[in-house]
Parts: structure tokens; C-alpha cells; sequence
């Protein structure tokens, strides 16, 4: 079961903001003039923290990783221009150490990190008896334990001021997005940990400009409580994710277009209509499960004749012919093919599950 998160109100970390908490910055910090051009490049913007990678966790071995701590002073100089708190991420207990020797606002735990316990952990053992926010990206893979517990770890030694950052999953689906956002799985760490603000990072989610405004939009209509993107001065020249940088022009552009919605209206007639539409809903998905019931009950009765005749339980010809004949169906009903074919992987998953306790009772 996992543990209730503590944190302190997001609006008591002594960091201004109206709204929406935006952090942007360089995916690295190349250079002090690089930096300081690029937070004046934001001076005046909708930005509460400067963000800039110091040490970069690389795939390959030959690219570039980052500057080094020399870089602290550097982001720190660039965030007291234009008069904003900083952020960087840490991976080892020594990158804490040198950002709390530097007065670094904000750190962050990337992906990568939160991938590993003993990373988190190590980290979270440094940070014991400090009062410094930390933001925790969701993992590589998309495991929600994962990143719940990266939280848990931090809060155990007596972090508060805490946030989840969505920056998308790797998964072997082909996609049009770098990391794809699988937005169920932040809404659920919402669910777990209401008070926890979730940030999203559509930089990493897209990698590329093209479908930044759209992710970062959609990250306000999920009630999302800021963004995090990456902005260079050139982004052509960037030393590290080119492609999905902004520019501080375009970052302002994309800032300005996104609409901030609302939990709900005081309008009489908007919640007459959505009383009665939920309640529609509500009938069909009680309809719905009962109809799914009745379907698991017939993959017990089929699994009770493959026993008796020694049958696979999995039917690779019958699978490919229900997922033809389903999404060929859903199609014809306005629905997805992707949604078609994610609910029924899911349906056909939970057959076999049911089959297999058929044949262990």
C-alpha cells in the first residue's frame, strides 16, 4: 500500500507565481554566455525558474555531459538577473553537494535516476534535514511504483516541498512523440497524491518543437500545475537536444496561445447538462461491466474444456481474428483503431489470467 506523501502547500515554497509554475532554461548549461543570453532572452517572461542541465546523463559515451559544476555559478548568476530561483538535476549524492554549496533553489531527480532505488535512495539519504524543494521525473519505463516511491523516498527523510514532473515513457510502440505521454498514468499519481503538484515536460515528451504547444496544452486541460520547457538562445547551436528547443521568442509565443481551464462553472445550465450526461455514463458503465463479467464467465467455462482436452489456453489464430473483427467494428462505431486495439489487449490479458486461475483452483 503505498505510504501518504506530506508536503508542504506549493504556494508556500516562496516562489511567486500566478496560476501556472513555468521552468525554462537550456537542456544544458554550455557556457556562461549561453546562459546569461538565454535569461535575458526570458527576462520579463512567464518564467519562475531558470533550468539548466550541469551534469547530463548521456546514452553514449563521446557526447556531451555536461559542463561540471563550474556551470552551478554560472545558472546562478543567470537566474539573479533576471530575478529568478534555479533549478538543476542531480543524480549522485555529490551533485547535492555542490548544489546546496551553491545556493541551486530547486533540484531535480531525471528519469534515468528515478529508474533506480539505490540512485533515489542514496540521494534522499543526502538530502536528509534539508529544507529544499525537489522534483521527481516519472521513470523511463512507464512504472507508476517506480516514481511513487521515488516520492516516498524523499518524503521519508523529510523532504516537503515536493513535485512530480511527466516527461512521457519509452515503450517499444512506434510513436510520433520521443517518449510517449501516456497521460493515465499522471493522472493517476494525481489520484494517489492530490496534493502533490504534477508539473509536465513536454520538451522531453515531444522531442521536437512541432508538438509542443499541443502537449503543453493538454497538460492544462489535465489541470497540471505548470510546465517545464527547454529554451535556448539558438537552439541550432545547442550542445544537447537542438530539436526540441525554444527559442525565447517562441517559448513566449507558445505561453501566450495556452488556455488555462477551470475545475468547473457556476453556470446553471452547464452543470444541468453535465449532471445528466454523467448520469447517462454512469448507467452505461454499469451495463458495460456487466456485460464483461459475463464475458470473463465464459472464458471460464472455455478454459474448464482446453483443460480436459489438453488445449494451449492461447489461441493465436482466434486472438488475430478478435482483433480484426473488433477494430474493424469500433471503426465502424467512430472509435480508434489505437483504442480499440489497447482495450481489448487488456480484455484478452484478463481472459488469460482468468483461464490460468481456472486451471491452479
Amino acid at each position: 500500500m503505498p505510504e501518504k506523501i506530506e508536503v508542504t502547500k506549493f504556494h508556500d515554497w516562496g516562489i511567486p507565481f500566478k496560476n501556472v509554475f513555468f521552468i525554462a532554461g537550456p537542456c544544458s548549461a554550455e557556457s556562461e554566455e549561453q546562459l546569461m543570453q538565454t535569461a535575458s532572452g526570458l527576462k520579463g517572461s512567464k518564467v519562475n525558474v531558470l533550468r539548466a542541465g550541469i551534469w547530463k546523463p548521456r546514452t553514449r559515451p563521446g557526447t556531451f555531459e555536461g559542463v561540471g559544476k563550474e556551470g552551478l555559478k554560472w545558472l546562478k548568476s543567470a537566474g539573479d538577473a533576471i530575478g529568478a530561483a534555479v533549478t538543476t538535476e542531480v543524480a549522485t549524492p555529490e551533485h547535492v553537494e555542490e548544489c546546496l554549496k551553491h545556493n541551486i533553489d530547486i533540484l531535480w531527480i531525471g528519469a534515468r535516476t528515478t529508474s533506480n532505488p539505490f540512485a533515489v535512495q542514496a540521494i534522499a539519504d543526502a538530502l536528509k534535514g534539508v529544507d529544499i524543494p525537489v522534483l521527481v521525473k516519472n521513470p523511463i519505463n512507464p512504472d507508476i511504483e517506480l516514481w511513487d516511491g521515488a516520492l516516498e523516498r524523499m518524503n521519508r527523510m523529510g523532504i516537503k516541498k515536493l513535485a512530480a514532473i511527466h516527461r512521457g515513457f519509452s515503450t517499444y510502440e512506434t510513436s510520433k512523440f520521443r517518449n510517449q505521454p501516456i497521460w493515465r498514468i499522471p493522472i493517476e499519481m494525481k489520484r494517489r497524491n492530490p496534493e502533490v503538484p504534477m508539473l509536465c515536460d513536454p520538451s522531453h515528451i515531444c522531442g521536437n518543437r512541432e508538438l509542443l504547444l499541443s502537449v503543453a496544452q493538454n497538460a492544462m486541460d489535465l489541470l497540471f500545475d505548470g510546465l517545464m520547457l527547454e529554451v535556448h538562445f539558438d537552439p541550432a547551436q545547442a550542445l544537447s537536444d537542438a530539436k526540441q528547443q525554444l527559442t525565447p521568442d517562441a517559448y513566449n509565443r507558445l505561453i501566450n496561445k495556452l488556455k488555462i481551464k477551470k475545475v468547473s462553472s457556476e453556470s446553471t445550465d452547464y452543470k444541468q447538462h453535465i449532471e445528466s450526461l454523467r448520469n447517462d455514463i454512469d448507467e452505461i458503465d454499469h451495463q458495460l461491466l456487466k456485460l464483461l463479467a459475463q464475458r470473463m464467465n465464459n472464458a471460464k467455462k472455455i478454459a474448464f474444456h482446453k483443460m480436459k482436452n489438453d488445449i494451449s489456453l492461447f489461441q493465436p489464430e482466434r486472438w488475430e481474428k478478435i482483433m480484426e473483427s473488433r477494430v474493424k467494428d469500433g471503426l465502424g462505431q467512430g472509435l480508434s483503431e489505437d483504442f480499440v486495439s489497447r482495450l481489448y489487449q487488456f480484455i484478452h490479458e484478463e481472459s488469460l489470467r482468468e483461464q490460468e486461475q481456472v486451471l491452479t483452483d
